[in-house]
């Protein structure tokens, strides 16, 4: 039991592989009459003179009220305390690919922005990724004779779509709609999940939706076309074309990479550029197994998790599984000097996304950060391994898509 002001605010970050939660209770910004709040196993119990709220944990999720420790109030935040938790295993993460389809079925491309049909009707034989970086490096190291590879850009065939970190290689050749840019591109190296062919400066690569101006992607030679993943939804030709909210397609797509690419190459720093090879975010992946349940009190039942209203309908009751990361951004020639600590640093990853998108990316973390407690809102000081102190923001962001 604690006490503590009415209408107080709830957020609970669950974390599964722990099997720890830690919870906060906020003050009420109005104040407000003392609050006895009972921490049961699938739900919190908030009773006031003024009545009773129970916020009831989605299913699959127990907390154990004996665990509770750590209690203490933090200016600003609340109440805090940790305690024991345990939740289902979350579902499996789908490639990102499998947001679209399989080999060996007939698939229309999509703007995701408003529903354009890109690419109608494409039977796709082959789907197969790109190689990693550096592999022309490792071809030369382990062959006795010349790379047999070099000079030579990989490049689809007419059925084929190769997958890189966060695009599609597609070839456009038999299409009838087919984007020209008005300057013809120039490859000057091999594709790769990060090292795909770059494009002179001066040339218009730019791949624009007809409908709504989107850039889609970039042309790659006069056949071959990029498609950021952020821009295009891949479904069977049978299916109808989903409406999901923007911000929630782009935090999925880039929660997907992040964790995809930290499992398979144990790389947890990121830089987001844009097509202008600018780099407009550094992201830290922290941990990918949090469940979070945020919520404002109300004098009834709580219906509506703020962080989620793009995500969860009022009336929903289900845990938001979330990607925690630290990001800052870098537009306007902020943290200049850390940026290029990690461009130049092998471990960090970079993700291409068109510029527009970066921007609504750093939107959507923004976002997520201003509704966290303010105790979690950034880490001061933080002391990373280029021995610079600099001030990181945390965020939240989403996994999973409806998409499926």
């Amino acid at each position: 039991m604690a006490t503590v002001a009415a209408e107080a605010r709830v957020f609970l970050e669950v974390r599964r592989r722990l099997q720890s939660a830690l919870l906060i209770l906020g003050d009420s910004k109005e104040g407000g009459l003392p609050m006895a709040v009972s921490v049961t196993p699938s739900s919190l119990r908030m009773q006031s003179p003024g009545g009773c709220t129970e916020l009831r944990l989605p299913a699959g999720v127990r907390l154990a009220p004996s665990s509770c420790r750590g209690l203490q109030h933090v200016p600003g935040d609340g109440l805090h305390l940790r305690l024991h938790a345990r939740a289902e295993c979350r579902p499996e993460l789908i490639s990102v690919f499998n947001q679209s389809s399989q080999a060996q079925e007939c698939c229309t491309f999509y703007c995701q922005s408003c529903g354009e049909v890109v690419i109608r009707d494409r039977m796709l034989l082959r789907v197969l990724p790109l190689p990693g970086d550096n592999w022309g490096a490792l071809v030369d190291e382990w062959c006795c004779h010349p790379n047999p590879f070099a000079n030579k850009p990989l490049h689809p065939q007419e059925n084929d779509c190769f997958t890189g970190d966060c695009f599609y290689l597609v070839n456009l050749k038999s299409d009838l709609w087919q984007p020209r840019p008005e300057g013809a591109p120039v490859e000057t190296h091999h594709p790769s999940s990060e090292n795909h062919p770059k494009l002179t400066p001066k040339a218009n690569t730019k791949v624009i939706c007809k409908r709504c101006k989107v850039m889609l992607g970039e042309t790659v030679s006069s056949e071959t076309t990029k498609f950021y993943m952020t821009e295009i939804i891949i479904l069977p030709s049978e299916r109808n074309f989903p409406i999901i909210p923007r911000s929630q397609f782009v935090q999925s797509i880039i929660a997907q990479c992040m964790v995809e690419l930290s499992s398979a190459r144990s790389t947890f720093r990121f830089t987001i550029q844009g097509h202008d090879d600018k780099v407009y975010i550094l992201l830290w992946l922290l941990n990918s197994d949090s469940l979070v349940i945020e919520s404002l009190g109300q004098s009834t039942s709580i219906q509506k998790f703020p962080v989620l209203e793009d995500v969860l309908k009022a009336d929903a009751s289900s845990a938001w599984n979330a990607v925690k990361v630290l990001y800052q951004p870098c537009i306007k020639s902020r943290n200049a000097e850390l940026s290029s600590l990690w461009e130049n640093d092998i471990s960090v990853h970079s993700l291409t996304l068109p510029s527009t998108t970066c921007l609504e990316l750093l939107l959507i973390l923004s976002k997520s950060n201003a509704t966290l407690p303010p105790s979690l809102r950034c880490m001061n000081s933080f002391q990373g391994p280029w021995s610079t102190r600099h001030n990181w923001s945390a965020g939240f962001v989403s996994p999973f898509c409806l998409v499926r």
